[in-house]
């Protein structure tokens, strides 16, 4: 009996570290090579960059908007609904959770930029 319970355990520990990590459907990874192609073409795309205020200071993309992932919800007003939305984080995760907000909120075209900061040198 503790065997199956415990299997029920990892299996919803799984699923929930599943569902924090994958992308959701409609939200479309980007590499940071496609991303320097999406920066030519400006007006086409909003950039948000979810990092904080500091993480922003201390290097960014020239055209990103900073809006910390914790303060998305609240600023959503800023964002274009109809516009596509470039998103951008340290490693990809935050990035990753706030494209999934923006889905929630009602936006369409969403591309997170896969690792991040840390891979766009």
């Amino acid at each position: 009996m503790d065997w199956i319970l415990n299997i029920l355990i990892f299996a919803v520990a799984g699923w929930f570290l599943y569902s924090r990590i994958m992308p959701a459907k409609g939200i479309k990874q980007v590499t940071t090579a496609d991303l320097k192609q999406m920066v030519k073409e400006k007006k086409k795309y909003q950039f948000v960059d979810v990092r904080t205020a500091m993480e922003f200071r201390g290097d960014s993309i020239k055209g990103f908007k900073n809006i910390p992932v914790h303060e998305l919800k609240q600023r959503v007003q800023e964002l274009e609904k109809d516009k596509e939305v470039v998103v951008i984080c340290q490693s990809g995760m935050r990035s990753n959770k706030a494209s999934k907000l923006l889905k929630k909120l009602g936006f369409t075209k969403i591309y997170n930029v896969k690792g991040g900061m840390s891979a766009w040198s």
